[in-house]
C-alpha cells in the first residue's frame, strides 16, 4: 500500500493506493513543519489519518509547503515511521509536486499560482532551476496573498473606485485597525490577505479588476517566467488562482510572448497518475 499526499499549511488531500488497484481519499488539518511542531505532526496523522487505513503502508510520498531542508524532511519521516514502522518516506516539496502532476516526465517550466507563487524548470526527474519565490513580502507575484495585499493597499489609499469601494465596504465590514491587527499581529497573515481573491473574483469583469489582474499577472511572468527557455517550452501552471482566474492569466502570457500549457487547481490527481506509472515500469 502506497500514501500520496497534497499538503498545504490549511489541509492535506491523502490517497492511499491499494494493491488491488482502488484509491482511497482521506482529508486531515494541514501539515505545514515550518508552523507545525513534531509531536502536532504525530498527532495528525496517527489520530486523523491511521484509523482510516487499514493494512500495510509500505511507501510515503508527502508533497507540501515548508518541505525544505534536512531537518524538515527528517521530522516528517519520523513521524510517519512512528505510525507506520518499516514504511519508506519520501518528502518533497509542494513544487515537485506540480512538476510531477503536469509534466510527469517530460521537460517543462512549472508554476503554482495558489495563496503563494513559486516557478521551476523540471528536467523530468527532479527541478533543475528555480526562480526564488521570496515569499509574499519581497516576492510571490501573481500569488493570492500578493494579490490582496496589493488590493487592500488600495483600498486604504483610497484608489478604488466608489462602487467597488461601497461593495467591499457592504461585503467585509473592515476598519483600518482590524485589518492591521491581522495583518500585523495575528498568525498566517498571508491567509487572510490571500481570502480577497474570492471578491476579486466576483468583480473580475469590473474595469479596475481587470487592470488590476493584468499588472499583477504580467508581473508574475515578467519577474519570474521569463528566465526560463520560454521559447522553447510552455508555461504550466498548478493552483487555485491559476484555475479561477485562468482566462486572464493565459492572456498576461500572450502579452509577454509566452505559452500557457496546463492549468491544474490541485496536483494530487495528477501524483496519483505518476506513481501509478512509476509502478507500472518497476512490475
Amino acid at each position: 500500500m502506497i500514501i500520496i499526499a497534497d499538503s498545504g499549511s490549511t489541509k492535506v488531500a491523502w490517497r492511499i493506493l491499494h494493491k488491488d488497484g482502488t484509491v482511497q481519499a482521506i482529508q486531515t488539518i494541514g501539515i505545514n513543519p515550518f508552523f507545525v511542531s513534531e509531536e502536532d505532526i504525530y498527532q495528525t496523522l496517527e489520530n486523523s489519518l491511521r484509523p482510516g487505513i487499514k493494512g500495510n503502508v509500505e511507501q510515503v510520498f508527502f508533497y507540501g509547503a515548508g518541505v525544505a531542508g534536512k531537518d524538515k524532511i527528517d521530522i516528517l519521516t519520523r513521524c510517519f515511521k512512528r505510525v507506520f514502522p518499516g514504511c519508506e518516506v519520501e518528502a518533497n516539496s509542494d513544487l515537485l509536486a506540480a512538476a510531477r502532476c503536469v509534466c510527469g516526465h517530460e521537460k517543462g517550466i512549472v508554476a503554482i499560482l495558489g495563496t503563494g507563487a513559486n516557478t521551476c524548470f523540471y528536467d523530468g526527474e527532479k527541478i533543475a532551476d528555480n526562480v526564488q519565490a521570496c515569499g509574499y513580502i519581497l516576492g510571490d507575484e501573481g500569488g493570492g496573498a500578493v494579490l490582496g495585499k496589493k488590493f487592500i493597499s488600495d483600498y486604504l489609499k483610497r484608489m478604488l473606485p466608489e462602487d467597488l469601494r461601497e461593495a467591499f465596504e457592504k461585503q467585509y465590514k473592515l476598519g483600518l485597525l482590524d485589518i492591521i491587527e491581522k495583518v500585523y499581529r495575528q498568525p498566517m497573515p498571508n491567509r487572510f490577505l490571500a481570502s480577497f481573491t474570492l471578491f476579486l473574483g466576483e468583480h473580475q469583469t469590473h474595469p479596475y479588476v481587470q487592470d488590476f489582474l493584468a499588472k499583477a499577472f504580467d508581473e508574475f511572468f515578467l519577474r519570474n517566467l521569463i528566465h526560463y527557455d520560454y521559447k522553447t517550452y510552455p508555461v504550466n501552471i498548478v493552483g487555485s488562482v491559476a484555475f479561477y482566474f485562468k482566462e486572464h492569466v493565459e492572456a498576461a502570457a500572450a502579452r509577454n510572448g509566452m505559452k500557457i500549457g496546463k492549468i491544474v487547481r490541485t496536483p494530487v490527481e495528477g501524483l496519483v497518475t505518476y506513481h501509478k506509472d512509476l509502478i507500472s515500469k518497476q512490475k
